[in-house]
């Protein structure tokens, strides 16, 4: 319980930080971008990547890797597992939270729908670090219909 709670303040508090406006003005108003958020996400991704499976035979398929996310990492990071998982066996897959927890506490009112997106690019730079570290390349979008339901699309790059 304590390890999550410090978690989601240490997140609130990177998302706080990197959009707070800058008091330059010629820099358009705020910090940075998504990709910082990205960025360290996918490096959080890759350590789990590497210490998580270490007890699991080698994926050899896509929908292995992706199931191994959906369970063990969502576990690892969030203490649930992600509540849905589709694929068009064409290696595009949508991973659906219907209770993302970093969403939970803007859930009382859809004012925070908009600011929704800023909340998830780290988790989508996870995703994509963790599968980079598994050998495969992806490219991992997220979208929010309804707070605190979000989805996570990963299309798998063939080389």
């Amino acid at each position: 319980m304590a390890d999550a709670v410090l978690f989601e303040f240490l997140h609130t508090e990177m998302v706080a930080e990197l959009w707070t406006p800058d008091p330059d003005p010629g820099s358009g108003g705020q910090k940075t971008c998504p990709s910082v958020l990205e960025s360290v996400g996918f490096r959080v991704g890759q350590a789990l990547g590497e210490r998580l499976p270490r007890n699991t035979p080698a994926f050899r398929e896509e929908l292995d890797v992706l199931k191994f996310l959906c369970k063990d990492l969502w576990v690892a990071v969030f203490q649930k597992q992600m509540d849905g998982l589709r694929t068009n066996h064409q290696g595009t897959y949508v991973l659906q939270d219907n209770s993302f927890p970093l969403l939970v506490p803007m859930a009382s009112g859809l004012q925070y729908l908009e600011e929704a997106p800023k909340f998830l690019a780290f988790t989508c730079g996870l995703l994509c670090g963790a599968l980079h570290t598994l050998g495969f390349q992806s490219l991992v979008t997220a979208s929010v219909a309804a707070l605190p339901a979000c989805k996570f699309q990963v299309v798998i790059q063939k080389p």
